[in-house]
């Protein structure tokens, strides 16, 4: 029988919080370092939260995969895809909503000739998928071969593809030329000041690793059980990988943006040092309380909340709030959640990042609150 560990459920949940946190600044201009990511190469606090959940999807994972080899291999097929479209068709659905825009007095239907096509929850769905099926397909030790094999022939596609000049810059970069011919430019991401993609198509496959690894991790605290050697192990095999992601970044480097193998093999090892002292606290130490229930009720219900809060600040964007004029005369807007920022959260500070972190604290009590009052009816989402 398999052994509860109440400590994969808070990693998950404080993955979710923070994703939460970390996405919602009252403003983009005015937040901590720690909750930034890293402009192009390096690491911050924030680049550590959409790695960690891939590392958690494999953990989870790791726990269902037994009932799913027992399955049928059409029933398998069809749960992992079913599940992958799903959350793909979500993300995409959440890149169009409120499926409507403001032009000038008039709300107009969105161009989808320029929608988005990828982002986090569409990564997300190509990652579980691809990773479930070699996963229930191949051997774990092969896996964790072909992970590496993975790993080694991303960095030397990116550096023999890429531009000679400089393969590893932002319009360098070889997966900026596959989502330009596969994609198009007119559903890429424009939020980094040019034709770039974050979650673009090639980025992706590294990606894959994060959840393959995460799986690995899981299956083997539950082939150990609850033992001390399981524990100095983990320690030791996360402090192997932060070391090897800090040398392959002199080659390689570290870098979310395109989710380079430096950049998997360190936040993997971070996710599983962080995952080490979680596993101590609760299971060995049993310090269980208001803080770990309050990332518990994140995990329960994760890929819901996360969605919910990507789609809420998009519906009540509809919602205009006359806010003085603009320069030229005309009326300015603003909207609910913007109203609230400039007008409750930033005055509280003359520093304007109090003010930010306020604001997104605040909108994550918020979503804390619905999935608190979901837990108590128990009432679980799942997709």
């Amino acid at each position: 029988m398999q052994q509860r560990y109440y400590s994969l459920d808070v990693f998950r949940g404080a993955t979710v919080a923070l994703m939460i946190l970390v996405n919602n600044p009252g403003s983009w201009s005015h937040v901590y370092h720690a909750l930034s990511h890293a402009e192009w190469n390096g690491f911050s606090g924030a680049d550590a939260v959409f790695p960690f959940f891939l590392f958690a999807v494999g953990n989870a994972l790791s726990f269902v995969m037994l009932k799913l080899q027992q399955a049928s291999t059409t029933a398998v097929y069809i749960k992992i895809l079913k599940r992958t479209f799903l959350i793909f068709l979500i993300g995409y659905l959440i890149n169009w909503m409120p499926f409507v825009k403001w032009d000038n007095n008039t709300l107009v239907p969105k161009d989808l000739s320029k929608l988005r096509i990828m982002g986090v929850l569409q990564r997300i769905a190509l990652c579980y998928g691809i990773a479930a099926l070699l996963i229930y397909h191949i051997k774990p030790r092969v896996t964790f071969l072909l992970s590496c094999l993975i790993l080694i022939g991303y960095w030397a596609i990116c550096f023999l593809g890429g531009d000679q000049n400089n393969p590893y810059s932002m319009q360098g970069f070889l997966g900026t030329y596959v989502d330009k011919f596969i994609l198009g430019e007119n559903l890429m991401y424009k939020g980094e000041g040019s034709t770039f993609d974050p979650e673009g198509l090639l980025s992706t496959i590294p990606a894959i690793v994060q959840v393959i690894f995460g799986y690995l991790v899981g299956l083997y605290i539950q082939q150990k059980g609850k033992t001390f050697e399981m524990l100095a192990n983990l320690l030791v095999i996360g402090c192997v990988l932060v070391g090897c992601g800090l040398i392959w970044d002199s080659a390689f480097p570290i870098n979310k943006k395109m989710w380079t193998s430096a950049y998997v093999v360190y936040s993997t090892g971070l996710a599983v040092l962080v995952l080490s002292i979680l596993i101590y606290a609760i299971e060995f130490k049993n310090k269980r309380g208001m803080w770990s229930k309050f990332f518990d009720v994140f995990g329960k219900n994760a890929l819901f909340i996360f969605m919910l809060s990507g789609i809420i600040p998009r519906i009540q964007a509809l919602i205009r709030i006359k806010d003085g004029f603009a320069t030229d005369g005309k009326i300015h807007y603003t909207t609910p959640f913007g109203w609230f920022y400039k007008y409750v959260c930033a005055p509280i500070s003359t520093i304007p990042e109090i003010g930010s972190l306020l604001y997104a604290i605040i909108t994550l009590l918020v979503f804390w609150t619905i999935v608190y009052w979901m837990d108590k009816k128990k009432i679980y989402i799942k997709v």
